[in-house]
Parts: C-alpha cells; sequence; structure tokens
C-alpha cells in the first residue's frame, strides 16, 4: 500500500510529463509518449517518429521516485524540473537532480541522495 506522501509524488511526476507532452504537437510526426511504470516508480516521456526524412527517437524526460524522493534522471529539454516540482508542492530536499555527478549535487539546492 502507498503512503501518503508516495501517492503525491506520482500524481506530481505524472501531472508534470502530461503537461509537457502536449507542448509541440504537431511536428512532423513526432508523438509523445508517456512511460508510466508505477509499480517501480520510473516514468518517461519519449519522442518517436519521423520528421521530414530523419527518424526522431529519444528519452526527453526520465524521472524516477526512490527512498520517498523524485530523482530527476534526465531532462533533455530546457524546462527547469526541479523548479515545476517545487511548484507542485514537492519540498527541495525531496527532489535529487541525479543527471549531476554525486560529488557536486551538495552545489545545488536540492538533495543530495
Amino acid at each position: 500500500m502507498a503512503t501518503v506522501k508516495e501517492r503525491k509524488y506520482r500524481k506530481a511526476v505524472q501531472t508534470l510529463l502530461s503537461q509537457y507532452a502536449t507542448f509541440g504537437a504537431g511536428m512532423g510526426d513526432i508523438e509523445r509518449q508517456l512511460i508510466f511504470d508505477t509499480q517501480h516508480d520510473h516514468y518517461q516521456m519519449v519522442n518517436v517518429g519521423w520528421q521530414d526524412q530523419q527518424r526522431i527517437y529519444g528519452c526527453a524526460m526520465h524521472l524516477d521516485i526512490k527512498d520517498g524522493k523524485i530523482w530527476i534522471q534526465h531532462n533533455g529539454t530546457e524546462i527547469e524540473l526541479d523548479d515545476e516540482l517545487t511548484a507542485l508542492g514537492v519540498p527541495k530536499n525531496d527532489i535529487v537532480v541525479g543527471f549531476i555527478s554525486p560529488a557536486r549535487r551538495h552545489l545545488t539546492e536540492f538533495a543530495t541522495n
């Protein structure tokens, strides 16, 4: 059974990714796919399709929930996901910017692990 905090963080992550999945719609034949693994708490937004004659495929955003914190594993956008999460009510000490080296995370205003 999920705790209140886990449910809140799942909703925040899903809301955030769902919101940004609608941006850029109609660019060529590119589909934004949302991948929500709520059993293991892995969440991604992936771009799939074609633009002109070029294949487009890649993870734009990847977030996990681990040990009661939201981990931003990848952010291939200019969107400040950490700030967006705090605006959704997630405290900074429960956000880990996982793509920053563990040795440098203390330089951020967010959690280190």
